[in-house]
């Protein structure tokens, strides 16, 4: 029966498919006149919304000569589409570019981090990533400037005014992060970037103490058409949280952190003084 996907899971699915497909060299419409499918078919597959069974999957990766040991994986993955939560493992090192990640960012209309630790990445200078990518253990230094040129693509997403919240603990303003020319043109980075009417810094001040954020940095999005999702990121994996409930605990941490935060203009005039 075919499957209709509704998952980050079933999205990266149809990314892969898009890329079995590209690699043939035909167009959609030629595949589809040659296995008989319809354009349609293929599209919502390749959209990550499914619409087609394991035997369909199966017909087309042959179709499009992927190698044994990928039609497997993707045939696993297929399998798993409804599963909510999903951890990526990175092997040795992050991805260039985190595709899922992306895919999501580009869809979403609300975007509200929380980082205790570095600068948010979406509003990074090179310089600072630069910094933070020499001190990785793992992550290759031929790679750098590659990895950079990503990030900052990632950055076109304002291009679409997308609603960002950005919240952050006052210690990541204080560590001088690739040296003090370098942090402090990030401190007026953000300063520019606050004043931006679709974007808030939100700095969460050494005197609150405790916090209910101690757990670590996350990513939460919301969307039009498809529920909420939260991303965290580690050294050599990600997990893509989706269960209701699940999510339902992150939103009730960003609620205790706003609450802690400094508004605004505050958090803007604090950032101000440690740039001067």
């Amino acid at each position: 029966m075919p499957k209709r996907f509704s998952t980050a899971r079933g999205r990266e699915f149809g990314d892969a498919i898009r890329a079995a497909v590209a690699s043939t060299c035909m167009t959609a419409r030629e595949i589809c006149e040659k296995i008989d499918w319809d354009p349609g078919k293929l599209s919502d597959l390749m959209n990550g919304k499914g619409g087609c069974t394991e035997v369909d999957v199966a017909i087309l990766l042959s179709f499009c000569r992927i190698a044994p040991a990928e039609r497997d994986h993707l045939l696993r993955l297929y399998r798993e589409t409804e599963v909510k939560d999903w951890w990526q493992h990175h092997g040795e090192t992050q991805p260039i570019l985190p595709r899922t990640f992306l895919e999501h960012l580009f869809k979403a209309k609300k975007f509200v981090s929380w980082c205790p630790l570095v600068i948010p990445g979406l509003v990074q200078l090179p310089d600072y990533m630069r910094a933070l990518f020499r001190t990785s253990a793992s992550f290759p230094q031929d790679a750098i400037e590659q990895a950079v040129a990503a990030r900052i693509g990632m950055q076109e997403v304002f291009r679409q005014r997308l609603a960002c919240t950005f919240y952050i603990h006052e210690q990541i303003l204080l560590a001088p992060v690739g040296g003090a020319d370098v942090m402090r043109a990030q401190l007026h980075h953000l300063l520019q970037m606050s004043v931006r009417p679709y974007i808030d810094i939100r700095m969460v001040p050494f005197s609150v103490g405790a916090h209910p954020g101690a757990a670590g940095t996350f990513e939460l999005m919301r969307f039009d058409r498809i529920e909420p999702v939260v991303f965290l990121e580690t050294e050599k994996s990600n997990l893509i949280i989706e269960r209701k409930e699940a999510v339902q605990g992150y939103e009730k941490v960003v609620e205790a952190i706003d609450r802690l935060a400094l508004d605004a203009e505050e958090s803007r005039k604090r950032i101000s003084d440690l740039a001067t």
